[in-house]
């Protein structure tokens, strides 16, 4: 493989290759890397660049004013636009003085006491789904558990009942996969994605109007009460920063669950050293974010000319930050293609850094790791059962099938 021919829009390279292998060559060949897409034939090539060295990614993050995050962070993901139809009115498509703000008002939702709520659900969905799994001894943990964990989480945070916490589930995860076949049978990709937007909205829009008959002390409640400089929070900004919570509370998780199953299968001496010694969890938590890297770029936009590694990045051109190649470069990372449950220091990109770090980061550590623990407590090991089946996306990395078999090997830690 070499750089010339590797394109990170190419989604068969995330489910039938391996781009791990196509980040290593990026990073050592061209580290800032022009990825040609769509026709080039044009009056100019269109296309995006590429950052995957750790050092790299993270300047990027930090340098907030050089690199835009307005424009949203998803290639492609509004319908017909250059921009994100979000742009300045949800947390992730802001830049400052108005991500600030915005944050300042969707942190309330990530306060104690939500999240003490958050965590007594979490736990009790995913001990039900553990006894389930265990009693049949294995099953597709994909589908079966890793979904219960923000299940639980977006019940509290949105006052849902487990049901509908699911249907949003299955809502959020038809809007990031809206590429893979799985989601879109008898539809095109784009309008899978514009209806799954739209069908989350009307979800929104309900509790919009629960929470104003009668205020609670949920998400939508918190937002329909919040203050922008002096004003109340628009529909628009209230519907997109639900959405942003929505989407990201329910999509990497489940996903950073699964692979971090597969990961346990396919390193059983880490598996070992985790349920011999309950103190690794800490370490164990971190290398599972660093390991998986879940969400695998993010986009911004340059605001005006930069060079980097003698490559011109011109004002306007997208810049892909490759969290999932920086958390495997080998300057930073020491044998970084092994997972390794007690790997310390461990200052992985998983979340992002700087201004945009992830505001969820707290509700996601929370959820894998009572995984963890109901694991490391229980005694329980998966193997294989079958053939994974991964989402076909270069935005969020995961399984949508993994078939294993579970037992015990112990009693109760």
């Amino acid at each position: 493989m070499t750089a010339m021919v590797i394109d990170l829009g190419e989604l068969d390279l995330f489910t039938d290759g391996d781009p791990h292998e196509a980040w290593r060559v990026l990073r050592r060949e061209q580290p800032v890397y022009w990825n040609v897409t769509g026709d080039a034939s044009g009056p100019g090539p269109s296309g995006f660049w590429a950052l995957t060295r750790y050092q790299d990614v993270h300047d990027a993050y930090v340098d907030a004013g050089l690199f835009s995050s307005k424009w949203g962070t998803v290639m492609g993901g509004s319908h017909r636009r250059d921009a994100d139809s979000a742009s300045g009115r949800m947390l992730i498509a802001s830049d400052d003085p108005q991500h600030r703000l915005l944050r300042q008002q969707v942190h309330k939702a990530f306060l104690p006491a939500l999240l003490d709520r958050g965590r007594r659900m979490v736990r009790d969905y995913l001990n039900a789904a553990l006894d389930r799994m265990l009693k049949d001894g294995g099953g597709d943990f994909a589908t079966d558990v890793a979904p219960e964990l923000p299940a639980g989480l977006l019940a509290a945070m949105f006052g849902l009942g487990r049901a509908d916490a699911l249907h949003l589930l299955a809502l959020t995860r038809s809007m990031i996969g809206f590429q893979d076949p799985g989601y879109h049978s008898g539809s095109t990709p784009p309008a899978v994605l514009v209806s799954s937007q739209v069908e989350i909205f009307d979800v929104m829009m309900d509790l919009m109007e629960q929470r104003r008959r009668a205020p609670s002390d949920d998400l939508v409640s918190i937002l329909l009460g919040a203050s922008l400089n002096g004003r109340s929070l628009t529909a628009d900004e209230i519907l997109y920063n639900c959405l942003n919570v929505a989407v990201g509370g329910n999509e990497t998780t489940p996903f950073t669950a699964s692979a971090a199953i597969q990961a346990f299968m396919d390193f059983p001496d880490q598996t070992r050293l985790l349920l011999d010694d309950g103190g690794l969890l800490p370490t164990a938590l971190e290398e599972i974010f660093r390991w998986t890297s879940t969400n695998a770029y993010v986009q911004r936009v340059a605001t005006r000319d930069v060079e980097l590694h003698g490559r011109l990045i011109r004002a306007g051109d997208p810049v892909t930050l490759w969290n999932a190649s920086a958390n495997r470069d080998e300057e930073r990372f020491p044998d970084a293609d092994r997972f390794d449950v007690r790997r310390t220091p461990n200052r992985h990109l998983a979340f992002g850094v700087g201004v945009h770090r992830c505001i969820g980061m707290g509700a996601a550590q929370m959820e894998v790791a009572l995984l963890l623990e109901e694991i490391v407590r229980r005694g329980v090991t998966f193997e294989p059962a079958g053939a994974p089946t991964r989402l076909r996306s270069n935005f969020m990395l995961g399984f949508t099938r993994l078939p294993v078999r579970a037992r015990v090997t112990r009693g109760p830690a």
